[in-house]
């Protein structure tokens, strides 16, 4: 009877009786294998072209190139020009830490980790942030945020990238003295779940929020209760939002004002 390969991370599992000669190399590959899940660090560039599709190829412990998936942290670099996708195979359970060191450019393109297949259970990566997700492998909707080991931060710039729509665990630094001057539009996550958070903050080095107000777009939810947007308007003001519910939606965790 030929090898089987477990579930995970594809080791090698050899029949009794089979691959003389052999057990010490398949053994190795094994450790190597489980080396890449302890402690593996994978750099790529690949977001720049395309999808990044992780690997879990049976019994391969190349974690550059067939067993991408098997390392432990992904570290994302390049300029993006388009809304982009990071798939981890469907059927293994797995925990896994992405790094985002892309350039989003003006276009605020967007980042989702996934399943192979997710129809829902497609997760944003705040930009600039080091997250971790768990999937236990049961559907393709099995992928979840475990949380944000460090977060990063957008620029949001009236005539740059102003409209900006935010994902779960964005921090939002709103200029209105530069890249053109003026108001600024902050938009909440349209479907957001329990938990959720988004901070946005004045960091305007000439004028402020006073002058030209961040509208906080309430996306179809609502805010402390009412159906209606919020308007930053106060120089060097700084919010934080999470929602609660449907009725309350995004509530106020904290303000400077």
């Amino acid at each position: 009877m030929a090898s089987t390969y477990s579930p995970d991370l594809q080791l090698e599992i050899i029949t009794t009786g089979e691959k003389a000669g052999l057990w010490g190399t398949i053994t190795n590959t094994n450790l190597q294998i489980l080396e890449l899940a302890a402690s593996g660090y994978l750099t790529t560039a690949q977001l720049a072209t395309g999808n990044l599709v992780l690997t879990l190829d049976n019994g391969s412990a190349s974690g550059a190139t067939t067993a991408t998936g098997k390392n432990l942290m992904i570290e994302v670099s390049g300029t993006l020009t388009g809304d982009r996708i990071i798939t981890m195979p469907t059927g293994a359970e797995r925990i896994f830490i992405i790094k985002d060191s892309t350039v989003r450019s003006v276009s605020n393109f967007t980042i989702g980790v996934q399943n192979v297949g997710a129809t829902t259970g497609v997760i944003p990566l705040p930009p600039g942030s080091t997250t971790a997700y768990y999937t236990d492998g049961t559907t393709a909707n099995s992928m979840k945020l475990l949380g944000v080991l460090n977060k990063g931060f957008v620029t949001v710039q009236n005539g740059t990238n102003s409209p900006y729509t935010t994902v779960n665990g964005d921090i939002v630094l709103g200029d209105v003295g530069n890249g053109g001057g003026g108001p600024i539009t902050v938009t909440l996550p349209e479907s957001p779940t329990i938990g959720d958070k988004v901070s946005i903050m004045d960091t305007s080095a000439t004028g402020g929020f006073f002058s030209n107000n961040c509208t906080v777009g309430r996306n179809l939810q609502n805010i402390q209760g009412v159906s209606a947007d919020f308007v930053m308007n106060v120089n060097n003001q700084s919010v934080s939002f999470m929602y609660v519910n449907a009725t309350k939606g995004w509530q106020i965790t904290s303000t400077n004002q």
